[in-house]
């Protein structure tokens, strides 16, 4: 019944090209005891057969998330996913606590809306594989990996705290020293087995023997979870990773892939099957408040965790597009929160239909990404798109540093402790957050003579223990800061001018601000479930206002520096006679005079150019490739830090300025006839 009814629901959802995954649900609905079908569903049976969807599903993901591709993503995608799920979590708890949820219900919540579907966007882009570049799509996928890494750990966390019923720090602390004994046992026992079993059963060339063995490791993982009483997900997605481990993923994958299939459809009919309606539409201003919140949240995330990275505005503002919907792990969550009696059923209504929503939304999202990232590079302030420009050849030029070893050992160190730092820092707030009542009232029942200034020396202590962390972690990220602009933007010798002084000051500010939004944005997430709600959204406000106050007061600063540039640039290319080649010469000596101002290449544009008579507005440049004109040379005339108005002639000579890829995206526009 379920197979039959899904196959007619999923035929129609293609033929109006919607994702299969709504039609899924659609069969749960219609076959569910809520809808005035003639058939309904047997529910026990289908929660148990979904059961093994999930073990299927999450063992899927876990092959897809080797070791090795972990490498791949790079700090980079680490960076993004990271601003962008410490956003959502503690917008989401915020939101969701305003709302007047529970804790426990807070936390289910805000887990679900911060995870994106890999599924869903995989689908949008196939339907549009001319809307989004390869590179972003790249950029895309390795934010993904990260964000169900952290997946899991949210349905470990989860599972621990609907176990527990409370958010009492020491049977925190206890159970999760318990899960890292169970990951680090069932790890390190699978990393000496499973690979060499996968190996071993897949030499005997039996596709039969492989797929029944790889299915029984992942089914004894899931099993071995139970036991422990922890989420079958976390040990199926564990099982996967131990098999990607073998190297025969790409082998094993085709083999499981309909088995999955089948029973992840199974999965979310199961979920359709506990749909109400009617309880869907009397939850339908929480669905539109929440879906806000996924859109406008994840696109505010990895757009700028995505530019602090050093990528385009273009390409950052697509990518927050792309990601803004949640899906299948969103599902996993809220089913077990459901099951575990840890939330309510109506929550279970609230993120289906946000899901809903926001998957119906993602293709349209999808194809209008570029040009939305082009409205809004075109509608940035002068001072924004020059600092933009900028900003993307200075993380150039750290990669490029990085990669030469020139770094230094010191940048590496400041990292471990910076980590190390804010790992003891957030252990002493959870502690004073969670536990100071309670060691107040422990030394009151010891003290009673003393009882009213015991709740201030708890305080007080907390304070002592907290106070020369956060210095140090503040030391921490203005020396952190400072040694990556210097690696970038290295110093003059004594004795020398030093021209890179300007650029350097600003690239420091910016720095160490993405260095605390990178640190304090987790930290946030973890602390909401024990301070009030008020309280935790508080720093995060704060931290907004500052950051852009320090952002658009450098950003200002730098514009008379590049002006100052500009006049120099447009006297290299002013030799009467000089040909294109020399002019590119001269500006390659004009880079080492003023460093930090980008690669310069210039540009002639001759009479036939279809740009003639255009504005810079119109061409959309920086909109489109990511160079910007920083100076044109017109005869004897000059025009310094041209806006969009400034129309281009015959006979100009621009001078570009960007990453290197940028200008030679540039030049290919520039001469498109």
């Amino acid at each position: 019944m379920v197979l039959c009814v899904a196959a007619a629901t999923t035929v129609i959802c293609q033929r109006l090209h919607l994702p299969v995954v709504l039609g899924y649900l659609l069969a749960g609905v219609l076959i569910g005891p809520h809808a005035p079908a003639l058939l309904v569903a047997d529910a026990e049976v289908i929660r148990t057969l979904s059961e093994l969807g999930v073990i299927l599903l999450m063992f899927s993901i876990g092959m897809e998330l080797s070791l090795r591709k972990l490498g791949e993503v790079g700090s980079r995608g680490a960076a993004i996913a990271i601003v962008e799920m410490g956003l959502m979590l503690t917008v989401g708890y915020f939101v969701a606590s305003l709302a007047g949820f529970s804790p426990l219900e807070c936390a289910f919540l805000a887990a679900m809306l911060a995870i994106s579907s890999t599924t869903i966007i995989v689908r949008a882009f196939e339907e549009h594989p001319q809307a989004v570049a390869i590179r972003v799509r790249e950029q895309i996928f390795g934010v993904l990996v990260i964000e169900d890494i952290i997946a899991i750990l949210l349905i470990a966390l989860l599972t621990t705290l609907a176990t527990t019923r409370s958010f009492d720090v020491w049977g925190l602390a206890e159970s999760a020293g318990r899960l890292g004994v169970f990951l680090s046992v069932l790890m390190l026992v699978g990393l000496v087995v499973v690979p060499r079993l996968i190996r071993f059963v897949v030499a005997l060339k039996r596709p039969e023997t492989t797929l029944v063995t790889t299915v029984g490791v992942c089914f004894a993982a899931a099993l071995a979870a139970q036991r422990f009483e922890y989420s079958v997900a976390l040990g199926a997605f564990l099982a996967g990773s131990l098999v990607a481990e073998s190297g025969e993923g790409r082998r094993i994958a085709p083999q499981i892939r309909p088995l999955r299939d089948i029973f992840t459809a199974v999965f979310f009919v199961s979920i359709g099957l506990s749909i109400n309606p009617a309880e869907v539409y009397a939850q339908a201003g929480w669905i539109l408040l929440f879906a806000a919140v996924v859109i406008l949240g994840k696109f505010l995330g990895v757009a700028l965790g995505a530019f602090a990275v050093g990528h385009p505005v273009r390409a950052s503002a697509q990518s927050g597009l792309a990601m803004g919907q949640i899906g299948e792990f969103s599902f996993i969550i809220a089913g077990m929160g459901v099951a575990l009696g840890a939330v309510d059923p109506g929550l279970l209504a609230i993120a289906v239909g946000v899901a809903c929503l926001t998957i119906l939304l993602t293709p349209t999202q999808v194809k209008y990404s570029a040009r939305f990232g082009e409205w809004i590079d075109g509608r940035l302030p002068q001072t924004m798109q020059t600092f933009a420009t900028l900003y993307g050849t200075w993380v150039e030029r750290l990669g490029k540093a990085r990669r030469a070893g020139t770094a230094g050992a010191r940048i590496r160190r400041y990292v471990r402790l910076l980590v190390l730092d804010a790992v003891l820092l957030l252990a002493v707030l959870i502690a004073a957050a969670a536990g100071g009542d309670e060691a107040a009232r422990f030394l009151k029942s010891r003290l009673p003579e003393a009882a009213e200034a015991m709740g201030w020396l708890v305080a007080a202590g907390f304070l002592a223990l907290a106070t020369p962390l956060a210095l140090g972690l503040y030391r921490l990220i203005r020396a952190l800061g400072q040694a990556l602009a210097v690696a970038a933007l290295p110093e003059a010798r004594e004795g020398e001018v030093d021209f890179a002084n300007a650029p350097r000051r600003v690239f420091v500010v910016i720095l160490q601000l993405g260095i605390t939004l990178l640190v304090l944005l987790p930290m946030m997430a973890i602390l909401q479930p024990f301070v009030p709600a008020i309280k935790g959204g508080a720093p995060l406000l704060a931290l907004v206002i500052v950051a852009g106050i320090a952002f658009w007061r450098s950003a200002t600063q730098l514009q008379g520096h590049v002006r100052a540039g500009a006049q120099a640039l447009v006297a290299a290319v002013a030799v009467p006679g000089a040909s294109t080649a020399e002019q590119a010469e001269m500006l390659d000596q004009m880079e080492q005079v003023l460093p930090g101002l980008g690669d310069f290449a210039p540009y002639a544009i001759d009479p036939l150019n279809r740009w003639v008579g255009r504005s810079l507005a119109e061409i959309n440049l920086r909109g489109a490739t990511g160079a910007s004109v920083l100076a044109i040379r017109r005869g004897e005339d000059a025009v310094l830090t041209p806006t969009g108005r400034d129309m281009l002639a015959a006979g100009d000579v621009l001078v570009l300025t960007g990453t290197g890829e940028a200008i030679e995206a540039a030049r290919e526009l520039l001469g498109r006839r």
